[in-house]
């Protein structure tokens, strides 16, 4: 981030810039600074408990690209620190100086604008805070020493790069292109401008003591090969970038001195540089194309985070602040560089001060799938995921056998996020996926959803897809399409296919097809109006489901509550139900029906990140919160699934450690169990064709994890996991990021 969390964006750019952050600590002697920052005087640790993750750091490379040096410190954590922590190669590429207004000064200091301006000084102290926090959440000492040296990534090119010298896995890389030094104000000189083109070129600052000998002018192209060079080099399996969906803000944008007309556009609630530096990592994502093996890609919300519930309990949330304390210098340690040990601006305020609701929450832009692990017509299960861009699918080799044979790629580049799989009555398959498609000679810079029917089988029983078929965005205009959200879909009794997506303007919409086929147009749903007066009502993390009376359910989180919508009749479009008097969800909703006509939903709770479980019986139509879990700390969506044909359900959910717990629960939660698997996005859960609970997870390395009852029953517990065999392999040879309506991907 570049500028604090404006309140209800109506802050000063004064204070804004106030809670900018990250830097590095310079290599020198330094104090034991998490005793000093701790409340318990003890460093931060991760949740206690025996064992290690099944998955092998060694098989794992992580590759963060930043805006700015704090981002990942306020918008990636737990997830960064976890993955640090674990031992996996890292290697972080921060795009600009975010030298900002050039004051390492504290929002608390008396009239900071007397403080001289020093933009290569300042940028070098953000970078030198950066340091400090990669080193403490790898060594645990922040004072850790780091080699530094200028490194050609593109001829004639040098960027600055320091390696951790105790654990040289870790690597910082520094561009120093300049920043925005705004928000929200059009900029030519800036990342948004030169991915639109209103520069031509975009020049970097040299931060006090830089081994880079000189500026340099970058344009466009060549800031996506550079980092098509850092993926050449890194060879990750998780790439982790910023927002390139932000939501708009209904206020305008400042004025600004710049006109050119390409620059014009909505406010939006993240910063400009977070947005623009996504987009060059989407392109340089698929620029890179066939190379290497296919990553999972997360995408982090930024700013919007401070409009929305906070979805992490507060130890998770301290956990982070005193990262950021590190980063912020807030020790005033001694570190022997004139320019600083670390961005003032931020200092010990991350959990008190303008920026604390970024502290309090971390959030996926995707928000995870409920149904990407689903049984096929003869009872196997196939797993379905997004690497590299395409979907890949894992299906068991008999019903019930518990083994998965090689992932197989179905297509679809460049898919972002989860699957959603949708099981038609008589067994047949069909996914949802949401893409976007970056701007060329003839295509807009847009998103929109994707669908692929299953027409059959292979002779192994892996289930075959036609061809993906657009089912383009509820907001035709290219602009406000990069704000749809993710499907939710199901299929009604009679075999009509229903998708359901959050829209630009905070609403819901629908089409339907008969068998997955001739979808309607979009309409909205009827609900809540939304114009977004102050921040997102309708958030995106919408699940669907029909009863065992065929009614439609659809349910959405909200800044509030939790919204629901349900069909009068088999077959019908849902319609607004009575307000459900749930507690605020801190993310996603899972929609489970159950027997009698009732349907559970399943959510963590704001603040605390319990998860709940709520039940709505048919035939009272009141909602109620029936049950409450452990808490096991976490974020994200909790994965829901009945068993069996009664009212027994399986949870999966993320816990503090980014690994998996899963549970049984029927009247009330039964406990949870632990499963060492770190992964990405929303585990998955299904009954398979013996009867039991199997819980999946994409594991960070990229293979898909297994583990189920060992026998058929509500207190049966989970056995042993298993890695499944095979990684997915590149399935093309270059990339596919512009494709026909009628249908993208392989035949």
């Amino acid at each position: 981030m570049s500028a604090a969390r404006p309140p209800r964006e109506s802050v000063s750019r004064r204070w804004l810039l106030q809670a900018t952050g990250a830097g590095v600590l310079a290599a020198t002697a330094g104090v034991g600074v998490w005793a000093r920052l701790s409340d318990d005087g003890a460093r931060p640790s991760g949740p206690e408990g025996p064992g290690r993750p099944l998955t092998d750091p060694a098989d794992q490379s992580f590759l963060q690209i930043i805006a700015h040096a704090d981002d990942g410190l306020y918008f990636m954590n737990p997830d960064l620190e976890q993955s640090l922590r674990g031992g996996a190669r890292s290697v972080t590429v921060c795009l600009t100086g975010g030298e900002a207004d050039g004051r390492n000064v504290s929002a608390r200091a008396h009239d900071p604008a007397r403080v001289p301006p020093d933009r290569a000084a300042f940028a070098r102290a953000r970078a030198n805070g950066l340091r400090a926090a990669h080193a403490a959440m790898v060594t645990g000492d922040p004072a850790a020493r780091w080699d530094v040296a200028a490194l050609s990534l593109l001829p004639g090119f040098e960027v600055e790069i320091q390696t951790l010298r105790d654990a040289p896995r870790n690597q910082l890389i520094f561009l120093g292109l300049v920043e925005a030094r705004a928000v929200w104000q059009a900029r030519a000189r800036s990342l948004r401008g030169l991915w639109l083109g209103a520069t031509g070129t975009l020049s970097t600052l040299r931060p006090a003591g830089t081994p880079v000998k000189r500026r340099f002018h970058y344009t466009r192209d060549q800031v996506v090969q550079t980092l098509v060079a850092v993926l050449d080099r890194s060879g990750p399996t998780v790439v982790r970038t910023l927002d390139p969906n932000a939501v708009h803000s209904p206020m305008r944008p400042p004025a600004t001195a710049d006109r050119d007309p390409r620059l014009a556009g909505l406010r939006y609630y993240d910063h400009q540089d977070h947005t623009a530096s996504a987009y060059f990592a989407q392109a340089a994502l698929a620029a890179y194309g066939g190379r290497g093996r296919p990553a999972i890609v997360e995408n982090y919300l930024g700013y919007e985070d401070g409009e929305l519930p906070h979805d992490l309990d507060l130890a998770a949330a301290r956990r982070k602040a005193r990262l950021l304390s590190v980063y912020g210098w807030a020790d005033h340690r001694a570190c022997g560089d004139p320019a600083g040990c670390g961005d003032r601006k931020v200092g010990g305020s991350a959990l008190a001060g303008s920026s604390r609701n970024w502290t309090r929450s971390t959030r996926l832009r995707a928000p995870g799938s409920n149904a990407w692990l689903r049984p096929a017509a003869d009872g196997r299960l196939a797993a379905f995921a997004v690497l590299g861009g395409w979907a890949y699918c894992w299906a068991e080799t008999r019903p019930g056998s518990g083994s998965f044979g090689a992932p197989v790629p179905v297509g679809g580049a460049p898919l972002q996020g989860q699957i959603q799989v949708v099981r038609r009555p008589g067994g047949a398959l069909q996914l949802f996926a949401s893409r976007t498609v970056l701007p060329g000679r003839d295509a807009a810079h847009r998103r929109e959803l994707l669908s692929a029917p299953q027409t059959g089988t292979t002779a192994d029983g892996v289930p075959v897809f036609a061809r993906w078929e657009s089912l383009g965005a509820p907001d035709p205009d290219p602009v406000r399409s990069l704000e749809t959200g993710f499907p939710a879909a199901v299929a009604g009794p009679d075999g009509t296919v229903h998708v359901f997506v959050r829209t630009w303007d905070g609403r819901v919409a629908h089409r339907g097809g008969p068998h997955g086929r001739h979808f309607s147009p979009w309409q909205r749903l009827e609900g809540p109006v939304s114009t977004l007066t102050s921040s997102p009502r309708i958030v995106d993390g919408l699940d669907a489901c029909v009863d065992s009376e065929g009614l439609i359910h659809l349910a959405a989180p909200t800044v509030g509550t939790v919204q629901h919508w349900v069909s009068k009749e088999p077959g019908r479009l849902p319609r607004p139900a009575a307000a459900t008097g749930l507690p605020q969800p801190g993310g996603p909703v899972s929609l489970v029906p159950v027997a009698d006509g009732a349907v559970r939903a399943v959510f963590r709770r704001s603040v605390t990140a319990q998860v709940l479980i709520a039940e709505r019986q048919r035939m009272i139509g009141a909602w109620r919160v029936s049950a409450r879990c452990e808490a096991v700390g976490g974020y994200g969506r909790v994965a829901a699934a009945q068993i069996g044909s009664g009212d027994r359900m399986v949870l999966a959910a993320r816990d503090d450690a980014g690994e998996v717990r899963m549970a049984m629960a029927q009247d009330g939660a039964g406990p949870w169990q632990r499963g060492r698997v770190a992964h990405s996005a929303a585990a998955g859960v299904a009954q398979d064709a013996v009867g039991r609970a199997v819980v999946a997870a994409l594991g960070l390395d990229g293979r898909l994890y297994t583990a189920r009852q060992t026998s058929v029953g509500q207190s049966v517990r989970f056995g042993g996991w298993r890695a499944q065999p095979g990684v997915p392999e590149r399935a093309g040879g270059g990339p596919a990021v512009v494709g026909p309506v009628g249908g993208v991907g392989p035949t």
